[in-house]
């Protein structure tokens, strides 16, 4: 005598179990994660839409002497744009040499370069403490009134990234960014030309997420940027 049995299909619970625990996920607001600095907020959009490209002819060579310092030499020839009123560019022919000495330490960075028409630029980097760094960048020319240096002191916290700025002409500048969700952030920024007599304000929000970045940014100067990156595969993004 033969006995047939039947068994039950099984119930969707087990697949519905792990979707209501990720509903059922509470964000902790005590502990987001620390958002990019302000400064970086298109710097997906940046990377994929403004390439490093140059017309004419470069080389360069750099020569490491020990595991800290290193000097490198640079030689362009091309042409160079210059501004106009009218809506064609102008290009001048030009070449220069440029000498450079870098030094690099986890906690100190700086970089050195002259160039053959007169210019120096240098850029240093320091860490002061974990959370407070300082970086600073300055041009030094023959040209009257050309010459330039900035200061930056940036403090990273837990959930939220701070920047003053000092430089010349009486230019002071701050801003500040805040993990609200662990993928969005807002921003704002404020600054003050003294020479000039002008300031402004800005607002910025950034929302980002493992496959694609969204920015917007706007200010009182006239500025609107909106940028969006999609990560189509590990190897290519639009």
């Amino acid at each position: 005598m033969a006995t047939a049995t039947a068994t039950a299909p099984p119930t969707s619970s087990t697949t519905v179990l792990p979707q209501m625990k990720k509903e059922n996920e509470k964000v902790d607001y005590f502990n987001l994660p620390c958002p990019i600095p302000y400064e970086e907020i298109h710097r997906e959009a940046f990377m994929s839409l403004k390439p490093e490209l140059f017309e004419g002819m470069r080389f360069d060579f750099t020569k490491g002497l020990n595991q800290r310092f290193s000097l490198s030499h640079s030689v362009f020839m091309g042409p160079m744009e210059i501004p106009s009123q009218s809506s064609e560019t102008i290009k001048i022919p030009t070449a220069h040499y440029e000498f450079g000495a870098n030094f690099i330490d986890p906690k100190l960075m700086l970089f050195g370069r002259i160039m053959t028409d007169g210019r120096l630029n240098a850029r240093v980097k320091c860490d002061l403490t974990d959370n407070l760094s300082f970086k600073g960048n300055a041009q030094l020319t023959n040209e009257p009134h050309m010459s330039h240096g900035m200061a930056y002191f940036d403090y990273k916290g837990k959930d939220y990234r701070s920047q003053f700025q000092l430089g010349n002409g009486a230019l002071l500048g701050a801003n500040y960014i805040q993990s609200v969700t662990p993928n969005l952030s807002f921003g704002g920024e404020v600054f003050w030309a003294g020479q000039h007599r002008k300031s402004g304000i800005g607002y910025a929000a950034r929302y980002n997420t493992d496959k694609m970045v969204a920015t917007g940014q706007v200010a009182s100067t006239g500025l609107v940027a909106l940028s969006y990156v999609q990560k189509i595969s590990e190897k290519l993004q639009t």
